[in-house]
């Protein structure tokens, strides 16, 4: 061997060494929660013609412990996901994506605060998260080959306490102001939902319907795939848990749904519950001034797992806390942000309490813990009793601050520790006119107009969203159609998949701003505009224009529904123009040859558009075609008729197996979804098909 050979074959076999260790550091090092106690289960898992679970237990806890098996076996990529925020692991599997969610969960203190308060929780609600923890161990130890990370699991009843920490002030827009700080940015003044997406819910009295029935319809509006992407069960034990509904992955129960007496949805609500503080640090930037005392700034180190390509390598972080919360520092100073439930692990208690409430009195009791910081309630029972409740945990406000804008965070003035009751919040119940409804707009158009609250009965300290969408204007406007006439079931299902625009609303500006732009140098832009004035203002694939629209109207409805300037209109009818004519050289091609439904082996056209109470986000393919991936998704109509049992119909935009691409019920439902048509829930046991059967328990 030549001399100078062997220096070098060193020097590789160290980088060797270097990458090998690198390459494993992060399945070397990681490990698993501490075992809760994993008693025998008593439990079958029954699967309907559709896929979807029923999941039958002797207690509560093992229905939980079935729920997580049969989720895993339909999705259990997503469960893996969102457990591998929880263990700051995230970007062990997705890089830098993943890495996002595991600094969220460090800098929140989601562990901490799981396992500092886990004991709060009700015995029988620390039974239930435990043995859905048990599920998704046994799970993972018997599919092996599915796991992307070693020494992920085992996990405990905290880490699923965890998962609601870290994920719950995301609904109410925690993402805007964390991100902007991180950035180098002052956060915005409104911190609700950082996109589009939305929901609607209605409930209709069987005073107002015509055959006595109550109604309500659960239509939440959220991503198609991934960690916040509906999943379909009905759950029954020999405890009285009877629940028919859905939940993401990560979830021991359904979050909303119904049970044999009552029912609920929820809306995404824009509250201001976000509070940022500018702190006063002294010169070694080690600690902050609070009432004119300084206070050491807390402080911690965590280590990112960050994949880069076969590598996951160990990225430092520094978190710090002060009396307020969580800190960020950036260039502009240190700022901390406090918001609506922080520190707070009942909402796992509230969510299970709930989906055993019998009445509306037992419902609103346990509403009343004020544990779930965000998210309307629209709501219906058995007896006919309905409502619209603008939940949002409203914190004590002190006046004349600006609550929007940064605080000053040197003053015990600024820093609020309790919150308002229940009872204060914004609520429609039981109104005269039958009926009540929200599409994520404000509180006060939860019912006709005569039956509303008014604006001015609420502090301005609250922060109510005052943004309405196209969707509430369309609602009121087919309701107020109606007049005094009764309400079939027909008249409430026109409503759900109406694709109608109101003209009142920023549809209506933005279109009149689109045919005011000076087209006269372009011939192309005056035939746009023309076959615009040709619109019918709905999006139901039976007009020229509806595909021009869709893609005009796009860049609006986002902006629009950030309560923030609407886009430039000559642009956006320039880029409609062009892309048209790029992907499919004509202006007035069919909605339903350009918006699609794919899923696996299935194209299929879907109507409705963006902001629409058929609502239809997507997204560009590279064909062309707009593909859809949020919006309209699973759907419940539920119905109490009169003196009868409860009776309900659900649909999925594609199926229960939500991740098994070779499964039969990957996409099986996706045709009944694109034609509005329902299928049967089987909630009661006896209505189960005959040729299903349990599920082979793993």
């Amino acid at each position: 061997m030549p001399r100078w050979l062997s220096p070098l074959l060193i020097v590789l076999g160290v980088f060797a060494a270097i990458f090998v260790g690198l390459a494993s550091w992060d399945n070397l090092t990681a490990h698993g929660s501490a075992r809760d106690p994993a008693p025998e289960r008593d439990v079958s898992i029954v699967r309907d013609e559709f896929g979807v679970p029923h999941i039958f237990g002797k207690t509560d806890a093992d229905v939980a412990y079935g729920l997580a098996i049969a989720h895993a076996e339909d999705d259990f990529s997503n469960i893996e996901d969102v457990v591998a925020a929880v263990r700051g692991r995230g970007g062990a599997i997705h890089g830098e994506s993943g890495a996002k969610a595991d600094f969220a969960s460090a800098f929140l203190g989601a562990n901490e605060t799981a396992a500092r308060h886990y004991g709060l929780l009700s015995p029988a609600t620390r039974a239930l998260v435990e043995a859905y923890a048990q599920g998704l161990n046994e799970y993972a130890a018997k599919h092996p080959g599915e796991l992307r990370l070693r020494a992920l699991f085992p996990i405990n009843g905290k880490d699923i306490v965890a998962g609601f920490m870290l994920r719950s002030p995301f609904f109410f827009g925690l993402d805007k102001p964390l991100a902007a700080l991180v950035e180098g940015r002052l956060p915005p003044r409104d911190a609700g939902p950082a996109d589009e997406r939305g929901s609607n819910g209605f409930a209709i009295a069987g005073r107002r319907s015509n055959d006595g029935a109550t109604r309500l319809i659960v239509n939440s509006h959220q991503p198609w795939t991934g960690g916040v992407s509906w999943w379909e069960v009905v759950v029954h034990s020999e405890e009285g848990w009877d629940f028919a509904g859905a939940l993401f992955p990560g979830a021991p129960y359904p979050l909303l749904g119904h049970n044999k007496t009552l029912g609920w949805t929820n809306t995404v609500n824009r509250p201001d519950l976000i509070d940022t503080y500018k702190l006063v640090l002294d010169a070694s930037g080690k600690n902050y001034r609070f009432d004119g005392q300084w206070r050491p700034l807390e402080t911690r180190r965590v280590w990112l797992r960050v994949k880069f390509g076969p590598l996951t390598l160990p990225i430092p972080r520094t978190l710090y806390r002060s009396v307020h919360g969580p800190v960020i520092k950036n260039d502009l100073g240190a700022f901390a942000i406090r918001y609506a439930g922080l520190d707070d692990v009942r909402q796992v208690e509230q969510y299970y309490r709930l989906t055993k409430a019998r009445d509306c009195t037992e419902w609103r009791n346990v509403m009343a813990m004020q544990a779930i910081s965000g998210t309307n309630f629209i709501y219906a029972d058995a007896q006919g009793h309905i409502g619209m409740f603008y939940n949002a945990r409203f914190p004590v406000r002190a006046p004349g601050f600006d609550w929007k804008g940064v605080l000053p965070g040197d003053t015990s003035k600024t820093l609020w520790k309790s919150y308002l009751p229940f009872s204060a919040y914004p609520a429609t119940i039981d109104p005269a006119s039958g009926w009540v409804a929200n599409s994520n707009n404000h509180p006060f158009l939860s019912t006709a107009p005569a039956d509303a609250q008014s604006p001015a009965d609420f502090a301005p300290e609250l922060g109510v969203e005052t943004f309405v969408t196209n969707r509430a204007l369309r609602y009121q406007s087919l309701f107020a159609a109606m007049g005094d006439k009764p309400i079939s079931r027909a008249d409430l299902l026109r409503i759900k998949f109406d694709k109608g625009y109101d003209k009142t609303g920023w549809a209506g500006k933005w279109y009149r701003q689109l045919m005011a732009v000076d087209t006269g140098k372009s011939p192309d832009l005056a035939a746009a505009q023309k076959l615009l004035a040709g619109w019918d203002w709905t999006l139901d694939g039976k007009g020229a224009a509806d595909t021009f629209v869709t893609i005009a109207f796009a860049p609006a409805a986002r902006t629009a529904y950030l309560d923030i300037p609407l886009a430039d209109p000559a642009t956006a009818l320039r880029e409609a123009v062009d892309t048209m004519t790029r992907d499919f050289g004509a202006l007035d091609v069919p909605l339903g040859d350009f918006q699609r439904l794919r899923r696996g082996d299935l194209d299929l056209p879907v109507y409705g558009g963006p902001d629409a109470v058929r609502a239809i986000i997507g997204e560009t393919a590279p064909d062309g075609r707009r593909v859809a991936n949020n919006g309209d998704g699973f759907i419940m109509l539920v119905e109490w008729p009169r003196g009868g049992p409860v009776v309900s119909r659900s649909i999925h935009q594609f199926g229960a197996a939500t991740t098994r691409t070779l499964s039969p019920h990957y996409a099986d439902q996706s045709p009944f979804f694109v034609r509005e048509q329902w299928k049967p829930v089987h909630f009661d046991p006896a209505d189960l098909r005959s040729d299903t059967g349990p599920t082979d328990r793993p």
